[in-house]
């Protein structure tokens, strides 16, 4: 995993994670407290409750990119950064500042203008963005995107975010961002939902990774909350982001966030990281996200089947005994008790399935649910 350096602040697996607060300059924005025409109010906000709060970054959005509303032209996100730059220019507080925009002339402007960093929202839809953003040297934040100036983080299938964020490619100082949120008609919840759950696959890219989860719809649904009664819910998948490999969390409520991510990096994995001879565990807990890593390093075609899984049979003692016996000619690694315990890699439990097939009724039918759960 890279450690990227966004204006004098390192971002990756071995620093804390951090907090992206959020300036909107867009009248159309949904989330009032954060949304300012004055510099001088926005000034003040971003002081008082973003950087006292904690944040470390400072992402000002110039638009809305809510899907109801029309998308702006670069000309148009141009005549708003007057306000955004007038803000950072009156801030007093120490932080990092990126500029929410899909055109690279609009990066181009606010970097010239003092910004340093920039968040993608459209993945490098334009494709003078990467360049733009390598001649300057900037962490640029790439979202999951179509190819598509007008459809930011609109991708439908939760399979098909991986190859979404290899668009257009990557500069040297590049973070991921899976694309959290109602961004298409077609987005379900459970989609948001299967993204989260699999939040550990985008580590494959071997890059940070940011996500924008904070009073998200589908963590909302999960406990029945309107937006203003949402915070518990974000808290909670805040700390089980970072767990799971997330590096920057985007968010509204700063200091809550920077609590909750806290908890999250301190209760993180274990792994062995040694960079001065060069080695590194990858977070891997499943064939899926160790795909992603084989897929980086290697043209390997074959299936992976690395992960360790364990699965505790109580069955009759004569199916036991089957099963045992059978398992262990199949590598499945065997401890007998008050029960069964079955420690093997997917492959080695599917071939273990496929031996039993002729065996105890019991057996086959726990060895069947077993290898589904491996699907």
């Amino acid at each position: 995993m890279r450690t990227v350096d966004a204006a004098g602040l390192s971002i990756g697996d071995d620093h804390p994670p951090r907090i992206m607060g959020v300036l909107n300059v867009s009248e159309e924005s949904p989330y009032d407290p954060s949304v300012f025409d004055d510099a001088g109010e926005a000034a003040e906000y971003v002081d008082r409750e973003l950087i006292d709060e904690g944040a470390d970054i400072v992402d000002v959005g110039l638009e809305s990119a809510n899907k109801r509303f029309e998308v702006l032209s670069a000309e148009e996100e141009l005549d708003r950064l007057d306000t955004a730059v007038e803000t950072l220019e009156s801030t007093s507080g120490d932080a990092v500042w990126s500029i929410e925009t899909r055109y690279h002339e609009v990066a181009e402007a606010a970097l010239d203008a003092g910004f340093e960093m920039v968040n993608d929202i459209c993945g490098f839809a334009d494709p003078e963005m990467p360049r733009v953003c390598s001649e300057y040297d900037v962490a640029v934040s790439k979202m999951a995107s179509p190819p598509d100036l007008e459809r930011p983080g609109a991708v439908e299938d939760p399979d098909d975010i991986y190859e979404a964020l290899s668009m257009n490619g990557f500069t040297e100082k590049t973070l991921v961002d899976p694309a959290f949120g109602g961004w298409s008609e077609a987005k379900t919840l459970e989609d948001d939902r299967e993204t989260f759950d699999r939040l550990r696959e985008f580590r494959g890219y071997g890059r940070p990774i940011l996500v924008s989860i904070n009073r998200k719809n589908f963590l909302r649904e999960l406990a029945g909350r309107d937006t203003e009664e949402a915070l518990p819910v974000s808290l909670a998948a805040t700390s089980m982001a970072v767990e799971r490999g997330a590096h920057v969390v985007r968010t509204h409520d700063v200091a809550e966030t920077r609590d909750a991510a806290l908890v999250g990096y301190e209760f993180r994995r274990d792994r062995l990281r040694d960079p001065e001879i060069a080695v590194e565990e990858l977070d891997v807990t499943t064939d899926g996200e160790f795909a992603r890593h084989l897929d980086r390093v290697t043209d390997s075609e074959e299936e992976p089947a690395v992960t360790t899984r364990a699965f505790e049979l109580r069955l009759p003692e004569d199916a036991e005994r089957y099963v045992a016996r059978r398992a262990s000619t199949e590598g499945v690694r065997v401890f007998r008790g008050d029960g069964l315990l079955l420690v093997g890699t997917a492959a080695e439990l599917r071939s273990l399935r496929a031996v039993v097939r002729s065996g105890p009724k019991s057996a086959q039918n726990a060895l069947m649910e077993i290898s589904a759960s491996l699907e």
